[in-house]
């Protein structure tokens, strides 16, 4: 790992929020933990508490970057020939929001990934000139041949292995499914990379798979989205590049320990968007566990922890997990870093009303997982011809936005439903719903509104 100066040093913060009463041989125990990244020069995060802790790093250089821009050049994308024009300027206006001396390649994707700059199996490092070459060569791509997504991966992945930086990340553009290879191959190809870079992922037009693109994104620890509108591109693009640019510390983990005799029931990402971490667990010694949560700049994430304590009587207590950020060992031989942790605890009592109080972020976050599970459900029915059970699920997912505030999410579900009435989640179907709208819907229904503290 490189070290930060002292002017570009992110510090972490963690806050748990729950209600820690139990009643008697009450088990279960859930906490909302806050956690916030700030200090890096970024993008302007939030305050941390008095109780911050010490910098990530000692003084030194700012960390390196490596970037992998992985470009559709399928024969759909010819259909209209605007589409492939229009990703051409938005990766040449993602290669302009490089950040000098970021090390960098284009691959071109089609059922092979061919890697059209610099070439050779080699990296930039961007400045003027190799910026200037770059987009010479993206003027050159031409759309033909099939799409085997896992390649284009697997080609990113040697490249950005060779770099020795802290930040490796990609951006991938697809306009079409993943037809010419079999989705073992690319799961295989996701297995392969987890870990190793993030990735972003935008799916372009409305003839790609949504759930294709979005275990891309969720496999790497990167964004999806949809972009309907093939101008819309350019601008999409330069935004992820400046959130890319902005990410200081990588690899972070959210470590999790439990006493003896404690179960993990999850743990999940709620916020900005609903992730579950629960099965990418990897053990870290006796009753730990370490929860990746990928690149970090100035940001604040939720994590939903629950977890499952022994029965226990009136007036015990008990710590029923800690919950730490780590960062790896920087050298071999040297321990990692713990940058911030926080407790969660569990107490039991006889006060009904302190023991039946739900804790206001855990609600929130909970019904907003709920959100884009029934969201999912409902397009899938309708998908199946299960009208009845589309309207039932959309009605339900069109009552929790309404609860939660979560505005963005309520306006693109009225582009697929007629809302009656909100609160009670009253709703039909719309006869005819845009392509575009429903691919929206789906790709961005794991996106949270943040719980007001």
């Amino acid at each position: 790992m490189a070290n930060f100066s002292k002017s570009n040093v992110p510090q972490f913060s963690v806050e748990v929020y729950q209600n820690e009463y139990l009643p008697e041989g009450g088990r279960e125990v859930n906490a909302i933990v806050t956690v916030t990244s700030t200090g890096g020069g970024t993008t302007g995060g939030v305050p941390l508490t008095d109780a911050s802790p010490a910098p990530v790093r000692a003084a030194g250089q700012a960390p390196g970057a490596a970037v992998v821009l992985m470009v559709d050049c399928s024969g759909s994308m010819d259909y209209p020939p605007t589409k492939m024009r229009n990703a051409r300027d938005a990766t040449a206006a993602a290669i302009d929001t490089l950040r000098d001396g970021t090390l960098f390649a284009v691959v071109a994707g089609t059922h092979v990934a061919k890697d059209v700059y610099p070439g050779n199996g080699r990296l930039a490092t961007a400045d003027v000139h190799t910026k200037a070459q770059a987009k010479d060569a993206l003027r050159r791509l031409n759309a033909g041949g099939g799409t085997a997504i896992g390649t284009w991966l697997r080609l990113a992945d040697r490249l950005l292995g060779a770099a020795d930086v802290d930040i490796r990340h990609g951006i991938l553009l697809t306009d079409g499914r993943n037809e010419h290879e079999s989705p073992e191959d690319l799961r295989a190809a996701l297995d392969a990379c987890a870990g190793r870079f993030t990735c972003d992922t935008r799916g372009v037009g409305t003839d790609w798979e949504v759930k294709e693109v979005t275990a891309i994104a969720s496999a790497l620890l990167g964004s999806a989205d949809i972009v309907a509108d093939p101008a819309g591109l350019a601008a999409d693009f330069t935004r992820m590049m400046e959130n890319a640019m902005g990410k200081e510390v990588a690899d972070v983990a959210l470590r999790l320990w439990t006493p003896v005799g404690v179960e993990i029931v999850f743990v999940k990402q709620v916020a900005p968007t609903v992730a579950d971490l629960t099965g990418r667990r990897t053990e870290a010694g006796p009753r730990a566990g370490d929860y990746p949560t990928g690149s970090w700049g100035d940001e604040s994430r939720d994590y939903h922890v629950c977890v499952r304590v022994p029965e226990a009587g009136v007036g015990q207590e008990m710590l029923a997990a800690r919950v730490s950020l780590i960062l790896p060992a920087a050298a071999a031989g040297e321990p990692p870093q713990t940058l911030s942790q926080g407790l969660v605890r569990a107490v039991w009592t006889d006060d009904m009303a302190a023991s039946t109080s739900i804790n206001p972020q855990v609600a929130h976050y909970t019904g907003q997982a709920e959100l884009a599970h029934v969201i999912q459900q409902g397009l899938d029915a309708r998908k199946s011809g299960d009208l009845d059970g589309a309207t039932a699920k959309l009605g339900r997912a069109v009552q929790l936005a309404s609860a939660s505030g979560n505005a963005d999410t309520a306006k693109l579900l009225s582009k697929v439903v007629d809302v009656v009435d909100a609160a009670t989640g009253t709703v039909r179907l719309k006869a005819r719903v845009a392509e575009a709208d429903e691919m929206t819907l789906e790709t961005r229904s794991t996106k949270t509104v943040r719980v007001k503290k």
